[in-house]
């Protein structure tokens, strides 16, 4: 009798003076009314859980920027841990849900994770910490890792709702029950790395003239309802050059939001992979917000690496993946340099596509360089878009060839 019970005493002994959590830690049961909603445009209830009783956040048509803040925070045990979960009963329909959590109280240090409301059955949503990402380019913002990292005990205010970069603004809700801190999490540890060009499967297809879909990652350089996008874009001239020099039909899928940064577009990967789990090619073209919110070179190309990466796990190796180099603009024509050099390094490291505008802009751009963009002398004009669209063709040719 007395040998187990000092084994018990000895694991819990060794457990504690390790720090390791050895279970899962309930963090908040959502049997009571834990969380506070804002004045308007968002609201919390309790309904009936999984286990117990739940609470339901509903946010109102038109909500930006709303969140319903909750009490949890931090503490030693979130640096042993594997991560976070939480149950989730959706609306049933296509819109994300989304958790935030502030770091060492500084709310230009935020992490944010998107899931998905889609059943209305209870589903278990599991958050490794490398799933919180950074949604600013904030100087000294590092990845949540307890050992090379901002550590995650330092993390509180876990909040549910959604900031303005979403630009999903209709009325959803989901529950959410038992909060919990979970000591281990599986993680998909390939890394997809093509074995041969990283072009070379979507550049098959078009010279077998198959149609392909294409994912356009990007901000207002891409985004259709950027006004210098409406009439003509370059997405639009992408596959129509595609058709004329490859004869092959293109279906466009547009994410890009104007006015955002690469970190926010990586926390809505969610949003199109849900439709298009596994698209021929994804682009990935950002830099301009991203400079003028503080990212530099050296962090730049951390998180164009975490981009291909995050894209290879979203669609398990399925779809190629393409940089963009940061596009200058007239006024910025020579500053952004290391932020495409960022791009050349991450795409080289990575084995990813690369579609050089930066270096095909300043090419074409040498003697003239304002007949390439609209007005504003930041976004592309027709010249613009049609060298851009161009580039892109051409990298396609040239990272796709053995």
């Amino acid at each position: 009798m007395r040998t187990p019970f000092l084994f018990v005493i000895l694991a819990g002994m060794v457990a504690l003076a390790g720090n390791i959590l050895a279970a899962e830690v309930i963090l908040d049961s959502m049997d009571v009314l834990s969380f506070t909603p804002p004045k308007e445009k968002a609201r919390a209830e309790l309904v009936e859980g999984k286990n117990g009783k739940a609470i339901k956040f509903s946010f109102d048509k038109g909500a930006s920027g709303a969140f319903v803040l909750g009490r949890i925070k931090g503490s030693a045990d979130w640096d042993t841990a594997a991560g976070l979960s939480f149950w989730v009963k959706g609306d049933g329909s296509n819109h994300l849900g989304g958790l935030e959590l502030i770091w060492n109280n500084d709310y230009a240090q935020r992490y944010a994770c998107a899931f998905p409301i889609d059943s209305t059955e209870w589903k278990k949503i599991m958050v490794p910490w490398r799933d919180l990402l950074p949604e600013t380019s904030q100087a000294g913002i590092k990845p949540l890792d307890p050992k090379n990292g901002n550590a995650p005990s330092k993390l509180g205010s876990l909040n549910f709702g959604k900031w303005w970069y979403w630009r999903d603004y209709e009325a959803n809700s989901y529950s959410i029950d038992d909060i919990a801190l979970e000591p281990t999490i599986e993680l998909d540890t390939d890394e997809y790395l093509p074995k041969g060009p990283p072009l070379e499967r979507v550049l098959a297809k078009l010279k077998a003239g198959k149609p392909i879909t294409v994912v356009t990652m990007g901000d207002s350089l891409t985004d259709y309802s950027h006004n210098s996008n409406r009439k003509t874009n370059w997405p639009t001239m992408l596959k129509t050059q595609i058709k004329e020099k490859y004869g092959s039909e293109v279906t466009i899928v547009n994410p890009a939001l104007g006015g955002t940064e690469l970190r926010q577009n990586l926390v809505l990967i969610p949003r199109w992979v849900s439709t298009n789990p596994e698209p021929d090619l994804v682009t990935v073209c950002f830099g301009g917000n991203d400079w003028a919110s503080g990212m530099r070179g050296e962090a730049f190309y951390a998180t164009q690496k975490d981009a291909i990466a995050r894209i290879r796990r979203a669609t398990h190796g399925k779809s190629d993946v393409l940089i963009v180099t940061t596009c200058p603009s007239v006024e910025n024509w020579d500053t952004v340099i290391e932020l495409a050099g960022a791009c050349r390094k991450a795409a080289k490291e990575m084995n990813a596509g690369l579609a050089d505008t930066y270096a095909a802009f300043h090419t074409e751009g040498n003697t003239d360089k304002a007949r390439l963009f609209a007005d504003d002398k930041v976004h592309l004009g027709m010249a613009g878009q049609t060298l851009f669209a161009k580039t892109v063709v051409d990298a396609i040719e040239k990272d796709g060839k053995n």
